[in-house]
């Protein structure tokens, strides 16, 4: 207590300056999961892209960040250990932050996509098995972390190869593409509602008060579905198909209806991931704002506005200033993306979502998304329509990125609690 009440406004200082950098980091590297493929399709550019991010990212984040968040999230450790020594958690929520962010800033400058959520876990993990001991880590919670690592690529990539196939079989390999756009688009539509819809409620709506169950989620997910399919079939009937034009002509005009549907995507899983992932950065520094200001460790910490304002403030300067590498990297150079591509490997990420809430599969957004542009490779020509190198850096990547988390955190740790004491 002598040691926080010395210090407080120091350490809440640091809190702030260290998770307004994590937000950063966020902003600069997880954004590509929404806009990445968008972009690298042409569906969007970069300018527009980082305008729509911006807006949504900032709304999910400030709007739907949550009013409460756990002191320390995932279950890695458990608050009631620090319960006696406040200021260790202050100290270990510091140097996770800061790690955390190190590690974005590394991986964002090489155009690595990573977790944000792996390199905040790896973070306290190396803190409280430094501050507590290795014994109280929750490592059953960190090995569903790791199990991520194969399931969020390997579902993702699945949908998206049979979405991308499915595309080419109904519309783009027959005779008539423009006609059998026509028939096959509007399920698309409704596939496009219903998950964007769904992740929105599962991932988006859920710190607002919305105690909606996953069943009134699908029905409200299934009756907005139906109404963009209906929209959708109305507009196609104020269209002529020409069905007389090149054939080529035809898919360009197809490629165009789907761009349209990427956009409607792209915006919703901005809004989901800001309000989401916004946590990684501003669930740490609530928890360091909440023991600075009552010198005791709660199982909560309460969520006040001006935190929610930072995190969303950070994200879109991360974005803006660091962002177009890692969505030139999803987007770009895995393999080439058109807007049938893309909108492959958006739906699939939503519905990997989707079923991983609903059956508790652990997995990582930004995993899933890069699986899901492996699928639509893989579906459009093998192997050889991929960068196996740049896949290899990625792999490398995530694999490195909970122990070089651990490895920072650990090291931040040490600065502090020699600096400080305790």
């Amino acid at each position: 207590m002598d040691i926080l009440s010395e210090y407080s406004t120091i350490l809440l200082g640091l809190a702030i300056l260290f998770g307004f950098f994590m937000a950063w980091g966020i902003g600069a590297n997880d954004v590509a999961n929404a806009m990445g493929t968008s972009v690298g399709s042409g569906a969007i550019t970069l300018k527009q892209a980082i305008l729509i991010a911006a807006v949504f990212e900032f709304t999910g984040a400030f709007l739907a960040g949550g009013q409460v968040t756990s002191t320390i999230r995932r279950g890695i450790v458990d608050p009631a250990l620090l319960a006696g020594t406040p200021e260790l958690l202050v100290y270990g929520m510091l140097s996770a932050l800061l790690a955390a962010a190190v590690w974005l800033l590394i991986a964002s400058m090489k155009g690595w996509p990573v977790s944000t959520t792996h390199s905040i876990v790896g973070a306290i993990v190396g803190f409280a098995a430094v501050g507590l001991g290795v014994d109280s880590v929750s490592w059953v919670k960190v090995g569903t972390i790791v199990m991520s690592w194969v399931s969020s690529p390997l579902i993702a990539g699945i949908f998206a190869f049979i979405i991308y196939r499915s595309v080419c079989i109904l519309i783009l390999d027959t005779t008539n593409p423009i006609l059998n756009a026509r028939r096959y688009i509007p399920i698309y539509m409704f596939l496009v509602g219903f998950m964007i819809s769904m992740v929105t409620f599962l991932k988006g709506l859920t710190h607002v008060g919305l105690d909606a169950s996953f069943l009134e989620s699908m029905a409200a997910s299934a009756a907005i579905g139906l109404f963009v399919m209906v929209i959708g079939i109305y507009m196609q009937t104020k269209v002529e198909p020409h069905i007389d034009e090149d054939h080529e002509l035809h898919l360009s005009r197809i490629e165009k209806i789907f761009a349209t549907l990427m956009i409607f995507t792209a915006c919703s899983m901005a809004f989901a991931h800001g309000s989401n992932d916004v946590a990684n950065a501003i669930g740490p520094l609530a928890a360091v704002n909440a023991v600075v200001r009552s010198g005791q460790v709660s199982q909560e910490s309460a969520m006040p506005i001006w935190i929610l304002f930072l995190g969303g403030i950070g994200i879109v300067a991360g974005l803006m200033m660091y962002g177009h590498r890692v969505m030139a990297t999803i987007g770009k150079k895995i393999t080439h993306l058109t807007p049938t591509l893309g909108f492959s490997a958006e739906l699939s990420a939503a519905t990997t979502v989707v079923l991983a809430s609903a059956t508790g599969i652990p997995i990582s957004t930004t995993h899933t998304l890069v699986g899901a542009v492996l699928g639509v490779g893989l579906a459009r020509a093998g192997t050889k329509a991929l960068d196996l190198g740049i896949i290899k850096r990625i792999i490398i990547s995530w694999v490195v990125t909970i122990p070089v988390g651990a490895l920072l955190a650990i090291i931040f740790f040490y600065i502090l609690k020699f600096t400080f004491g305790g």
